[in-house]
């Protein structure tokens, strides 16, 4: 087998498995090594596959899922040239094709003669394998499965040209490595810099899901569309009361927007001095970024806002055109405000300039979305809607009682206090009264 030949494929991360299961491949019938040893080595490698198996959720032929999971995760030049744009023009594809005709080597190996060899058939068990659970640890379900329907496609591309092919498709409509195949991230700190990180499990939020607001939905939309689309677009403020669907809007745009390269990074307060270090690691990929920020607001004594300011306008460097922020807040404008700020000019010379230095934040926003409390008779309607989507069967006037006894003890008229309400329905089984 030919790994070490590889040059755009080079360096692939979990890669440790496929180096053992090429040195059996090369050494299975080599009186040279002993026995015991290979097939230790052997039995190590089915258990590798095996467990992850039961991480990444996979099923089928998992010796080709790990090896199509290696190809869909390695960040190389031409695998970030392919991400949302598709097939590149250029050398680079001869020597793509190179390496691809190594994996196939490794796709068509046939492991009959080993398993006979080492007196063993447990690899049967990883070549048709039927998973436990339908969960993965890794990736959303659809992203699994695609990956586990891209292994089944690789085995039956005939040529090493048709394999290219389908990997090309893959990035192009998925992209490729963890920006590809996830839809939101934070930031941890790890050795002395920003990482950003998957966030494996999003709410499968849906704008149509959310009742009412349509023009704050609508607002959000159109920015949204534009800078997916390319088009020139704006920072966006959601802001108004608790509980109106500020946070859930920009999930539900996550997820809206993912298979047309739309990623959201999710950034707390006290991480903003770190915001030029995780744009300079996005600016260059062919996807849109959202760094969205939830429940944004600051005290008068707490500086960070100056380093959000200094991101969204007003550096030196120009933000790229792959990046928007988003914010959620309770407060208009964000910086508290003190009746000191307007009255006391002992301690100031310039007031006005110290007022006007808090609010700038907010005028950096090009959009602001307003999200208010609902009226009692919106409140109603979203009450009989989520009920009636929850397969709730209970007299309107029986619910609507209910709902209104329990909004008045559990922080008002909100769609998040009626979500509330008909989880408590359903979590005590009163929903069929």
């Amino acid at each position: 087998m030919r790994a070490k030949e590889l040059i755009i494929y080079k360096h692939l991360e979990d890669g440790r498995l496929l180096e053992d299961m090429e040195w059996l491949m090369d050494h299975y019938g080599d009186d040279y090594y002993n026995k015991e040893d290979k097939e230790a080595l052997f039995y190590e490698c089915v258990h590798g596959l095996l467990d992850m198996a039961g991480h990444h959720g996979f099923y089928g032929n998992l010796w080709h899922c790990y090896l199509t999971n290696l190809l869909v995760n390695n960040e190389n030049s031409y695998s970030m040239s392919c991400e949302i744009k598709g097939a590149v023009a250029g050398t680079i594809n001869q020597a793509v094709l190179h390496d691809i005709a190594i994996f196939k080597e490794f796709f068509d190996f046939d492991f009959g003669p080993v398993c006979e060899e080492l007196g063993t058939e447990v690899f049967a068990w990883v070549q048709d394998y039927e998973s436990s659970s339908e969960k993965s640890k890794v990736y959303n379900a659809r992203i699994r499965d695609r990956i586990c329907t891209l292994a089944v496609k690789f085995k039956e591309d005939k040529t090493a040209e048709e394999m290219k092919d389908s990997l090309t498709q893959f990035y192009k409509e998925y992209g490729v490595g963890k920006y590809g195949l996830h839809k939101s991230f934070r930031i941890e700190h790890r050795n002395g810099g920003a990482v950003i990180v998957p966030i494996k499990n999003i709410a499968h939020v849906h704008l149509e899901d959310m009742i009412g607001y349509e023009i704050p939905k609508q607002k959000l939309t159109e920015n949204t569309e534009a800078f997916v689309n390319g088009r020139r677009a704006n920072n966006c403020l959601l802001y108004g009361d608790a509980g109106t669907g500020k946070s859930s809007s920009i999930k539900a745009i996550a997820n809206e927007y993912y298979d047309r390269g739309l990623r959201i990074i999710e950034v707390y307060k006290h991480q903003f001095q770190d915001l030029n270090d995780v744009i300079g690691q996005i600016k260059n990929r062919n996807y849109k970024f959202i760094i969205y920020m939830d429940d944004l607001s600051f005290e008068d004594f707490e500086i960070e806002y100056k380093y959000l300011k200094a991101v969204i306008e007003g550096g030196l460097e120009k933000k790229p055109d792959n990046v928007l922020i988003y914010a959620t807040s309770n407060r208009r404008h964000l910086v508290r405000e003190k009746f000191s700020d307007k009255e006391d000019r002992r301690d100031d010379l310039h007031s006005g300039d110290t007022v006007q230095e808090k609010l700038s934040l907010v005028s950096r926003f090009g959009v602001t979305i307003y999200f208010g409390a609902p009226s009692p008779k919106e409140f109603k309607e979203i009450v009989c809607m989520l009920a009636k989507r929850n397969h709730i069967h209970m007299e309107e006037e029986k619910l609507l009682a209910g709902a209104n006894k329990w909004e008045l003890s559990h922080g008002g008229l909100s769609g998040r206090t009626a979500q509330q309400f008909i989880d408590h329905l359903l979590g005590t089984g009163k929903e069929e009264i």
